[in-house]
């Protein structure tokens, strides 16, 4: 093979969305061709689904990049995430209860990444070392300057294509409110929180109205926690929530440990908890190369929410940078997608830059109107749908979009309650079974006693 027609590919980062990338390159026919290497900062693969104690910094000073926290059951059912080529059910030998705890969504995303008769992907992956830079240049490509933590070592090499997997839940956006300085308790973003037990007996205020705030609230509550207030901006998550969890307008001010609140209300707590979502944050990348819009259930400037039309010559791709209703099925999709983009392989054949162009226009747009969350699960359905129509990729992975209605109807039911239910698998068809204690009354994540 000629070394001018052969494509090498830097994947930055070693999650999800950088391993689905792997596991469609290293498994389609005819890669003989392509060069695979992924960089991974941390000592392991699985990104966000590795727990660490620490916050702030690792032991190399570079910045934690889970926010996982102890005790998580997952908030969205199993079956929204379940790949198609590799059940739970295949994974554990047996049916398992709908929303599993951290270390059992782990063991079951390295099942897949290293089934038998795969490709080993961890040979292609360098661990403990971080992405510094990407450039491009139109007649050398990408460049990307490394630093192995472990060795203490930078090194520099091009690539023909680079692929930045790294996620979105790594730079926390942490909005100033006036007088916070003066808070005398526990300030922290939801990205540091690590263990519910640390506030018990304690008077909490939550800032903040999605997935953090709602799980949050309700773990602090499990581990006794006093009283919980969550803030909301926009409009209240609207549980109906168990004595001693309560919404208010979102806070105006602090003086010490008083916050103060819209409707003239206001109360003492002992701890701030920010659950105000992420920041796109790539500043590895190259101006003319970085993603910098809001984030968005469809970001600007990425076809088919992968393909960076802002430079790089149609070579430089962002996996799983979506806000999410859907998710490993969907950084999956895409995955596969951008593996045959760069195989040339897509249905249909490349299009125009004016047509790609206006392809994004259309879906930011759409996006730019939807009014509620069943609207949003409706446009991800249909995002998921468009690429499988470019890639073959499985049909039944949509049929998530129905489950997702069904789940925020239990929500709404009971709030305590919602991952008690059993749904049914996309592909197996069987439905899950209950968990052998209520989630509310779990207090062992392990794998033992949850499997």
């Amino acid at each position: 093979m000629s070394t001018a027609t052969k494509k090498s590919i830097c994947v930055i980062g070693a999650g999800p969305s950088g391993m689905s990338t792997l596991y469609h390159f290293a498994n389609m026919e005819d890669t003989n061709d392509v060069e695979l290497v992924c960089y991974e900062k941390q000592r392991q693969w699985g990104g966000l689904w590795n727990y660490s104690w620490r916050t702030g910094n690792d032991k190399y000073g570079e910045l934690c990049h889970s926010g996982m926290y102890k005790n998580l059951f997952t908030n969205g059912a199993k079956e929204f995430h379940e790949y198609p080529d590799y059940t739970f059910e295949k994974h554990f030998g047996k049916p398992i209860p709908s929303f599993p705890p951290r270390p059992v969504m782990r063991d079951y995303l390295e099942g897949r990444w290293q089934q038998k008769g795969k490709a080993d992907l961890s040979r292609y992956i360098k661990f403990n070392t971080v992405v510094r830079h990407v450039s491009y240049d139109e007649k050398s490509g990408f460049t990307v300057e490394t630093y192995d933590l472990a060795e203490n070592k930078t090194t520099s090499r091009t690539f023909t294509h680079v692929v930045v997997a790294v996620g979105i839940f790594n730079c926390p956006n942490v909005p100033y409110i006036s007088g916070i300085e003066t808070f005398e308790g526990r300030v922290l973003h939801s990205h540091n929180y690590r263990n519910a037990a640390e506030f018990k007996g304690q008077r909490l205020l939550v800032i903040g109205a999605s997935y953090s705030a709602e799980d949050i609230a309700i773990q602090c509550k499990k581990y006794g926690a006093s009283d919980i207030i969550c803030t909301w901006r926009n409009k209240p998550m609207g549980f109906k929530w168990p004595k001693g969890i309560e919404e208010r307008p979102f806070v105006q001010k602090f003086e010490r440990n008083r916050a103060f609140f819209k409707d003239g209300s206001s109360a003492e707590v002992d701890s701030v908890i920010y659950c105000t979502g992420y920041l796109y944050a790539f500043p590895f990348m190259e101006d003319k190369l970085r993603l910098s819009s809001s984030l968005s259930l469809y970001p600007d400037n990425l076809y088919k929410g992968s393909l960076w039309l802002g430079g790089g010559d149609n070579k430089l791709f962002y996996v799983g940078v979506q806000n999410q209703y859907y998710s490993f099925t969907m950084f999956d999709a895409t995955a596969l997608w951008v593996c045959l983009y760069i195989n040339g392989k897509i249905k249909g054949g490349p299009k125009s830059r004016k047509e790609m162009e206006d392809d994004v226009r259309q879906w930011v747009q759409r996006c730019s109107k939807l009014k509620d969350c069943h609207e949003g699960i409706d446009f991800q359905t249909d995002f998921v749908a468009d690429l499988i129509k470019d890639t073959g990729y499985p049909a039944g992975a949509v049929k998530s979009g129905k489950l997702m209605h069904d789940w925020i109807g239990h929500k709404e039911e009971n709030i305590l309650t919602y991952k008690d239910q059993c749904h049914a698998s996309n592909w197996t068809g069987t439905v899950a079974p209950k968990p052998k204690v209520p989630m509310f009354e779990a207090f062992d994540d392990s794998m033992k006693a949850f499997i």
